[in-house]
């Protein structure tokens, strides 16, 4: 049986590895939308358009249907240059492309957020706000997963989080129990849980810190 995921976010730190896995799998079909092409399985998709229509978009793009949804997407204040413009992309476009999703059939949402997700600052409280309003959608299952710092390679430049991961780096001894939620984490790692969660059973919502996330990465790299 055949699983359609669509993926949005694609272009990015996780969202690259989550595309180029999903590829490899004889049993899904993956779709990417993105703002720009850069891969056979992108389609290139205006998201303010997205947001005046979301079933009717994503109708266009998935005329038969959508099992696994999955959010990739996310800015910061810096690169989307404004307060306004960082929620409108990590809360507007995330919730617009899950209604659409939802409305052509997806059981399943999984979506990237981060730790400490709901909790004082800005980005924090946005991304609280994103994981509570996907949930209130109705979808069978939610997975949110809520890594700590992302290490890996961005195509655009991000300075203050290169100190950040430099900083988190130099504190790993330090990082176990609860404090290890915290810490750093491989995009690429993320990016195999992801996959791992694709198509799972069971209905009701779910959150995946660090441990989690490399327990359901190391289980896709043993198969």
């Amino acid at each position: 049986m055949t699983t359609r995921v669509l993926l949005v976010g694609g272009t990015g730190l996780i969202g690259r590895s989550v595309d180029v896995d999903l590829a490899t799998r004889p049993d899904t079909v993956v779709t990417s939308l993105t703002r720009r092409k850069s891969s056979g399985s992108d389609h290139v998709i205006d998201f303010e358009r997205l947001c005046s229509a979301p079933e009717m978009t994503l109708r266009d793009v998935a005329p038969s249907g959508i099992d696994v949804a999955i959010s990739c997407l996310g800015t910061t204040i810096r690169a989307a240059g404004s307060r306004t413009a960082m929620f409108r992309v990590d809360h507007d476009y995330v919730l617009t492309f899950a209604r659409g999703a939802y409305a052509s059939g997806a059981r399943q949402f999984i979506l990237v957020s981060s730790v400490g997700a709901g909790g004082p600052g800005f980005y924090l409280r946005t991304k609280g706000a994103i994981e509570r309003d996907v949930r209130a959608l109705g979808f069978r299952r939610v997975d949110i997963l809520r890594p700590g710092m992302l290490l890996g390679h961005r195509a655009e430049a991000r300075p203050m989080e290169v100190i950040g991961q430099r900083l988190v780096a130099a504190l790993a001894p330090l990082m176990v129990g609860r404090l290890s939620r915290y810490g750093a984490i491989d995009a690429k790692t993320v990016a195999k849980a992801i996959v791992g969660l694709v198509g799972r059973t069971g209905d009701g919502y779910r959150t995946y810190d660090n441990a989690d996330l490399h327990r359901i990465a190391s289980q896709i790299v043993s198969r």
